[in-house]
């Protein structure tokens, strides 16, 4: 245990994971360990995890385009290519970027890469507890909640339990947000892939959560109280695809894995 992080390298974390599947290099020997033995039954996760990334950058850019100028990304894992205040920059010069995660390594990181940086915040914080999220005093200083704002919920409800009351969590995120506000969320589902989602849940028991996998129908139940953007409920490639989009899932759209969408509260 890395007392003075406060994290320990020998337990797979789900943000070095994720960080090993998009090919980078913040990662342990038990992270790579972990991802090996899941990439032997779902070898397509490493298009996957790139998948997720270009639907965060297309729905951002949709929201910026919406007139969206401030966004809380909640579980932003490790920075990588295409961070969501680099995306937003493109349409809306100025936007105000929250960056939310509780891992101790993702906030060292993102803090040094984005020292300097106007416009962007990273706060410690769970999403297992939003009134938190909501009421901390970095969030509230870059945030304005009267105003639209665009919650990012990417590949990161698929870690909360049922126990831990999802639909709680993503209601007290709501009730927040103004009128014309949206929320964007990508979840892995257990409606493809039998064998991968079987050993997706045992890999991710010895990390430091547990893989949650739903279906399509439940995804749909977390959207509850938004107005889903058109194609609603979809596999990652088929949320409104760019002719930059370059990922091909050969086995088809399922094959991603994960299903998204975007939802404005009306």
């Amino acid at each position: 245990m890395n007392r003075e992080l406060g994290f320990d390298p020998n337990t797979p974390s789900v943000a070095r994971l994720y960080d090993y599947y998009l090919g980078g290099k913040d990662h342990f020997p038990a992270d790579r360990e972990a991802a090996e033995e899941l990439l032997k039954v779902a070898p397509e996760l490493r298009a996957a995890a790139r998948a997720n990334r270009s639907f965060l950058g297309r729905a951002v850019r949709h929201l910026a385009r919406a007139g969206v100028r401030q966004f809380l990304d909640i579980g932003t894992g490790l920075p990588t290519q295409s961070n969501v205040h680099e995306v937003a920059a493109e349409v809306a010069p100025g936007s105000s970027v929250v960056y939310v995660d509780r891992d101790p390594v993702v906030l060292v990181h993102a803090r040094a890469l984005l020292a300097g940086q106007d416009g962007t915040t990273v706060v410690e914080g769970d999403l297992r507890k939003p009134d938190a999220i909501i009421n901390d005093p970095g969030v509230r200083a870059a945030i304005d909640f009267s105003r639209p704002v665009g919650v990012l919920l990417v590949a990161i409800m698929h870690f909360v339990t049922e126990a831990e009351r999802p639909d709680e969590i993503v209601a007290a995120l709501r009730e927040a947000m103004a009128p014309g506000s949206y929320l964007v969320m990508s979840h892995g589902t257990s409606d493809a892939r039998a064998a991968a989602v079987g050993k997706g849940t045992e890999v991710y028991r010895s990390a430091n959560s547990p893989l949650i996998l739903r279906s399509r129908d439940r995804i749909k139940e977390l959207f509850e109280g938004f107005e889903l953007v058109d194609p609603g409920v979809a596999w990652l490639p088929e949320w409104r695809p760019e002719q930059t989009d370059t990922i091909d899932f050969v086995d088809g759209p399922e094959s991603s894995l994960i299903l998204c969408g975007v939802g404005r509260k009306v």
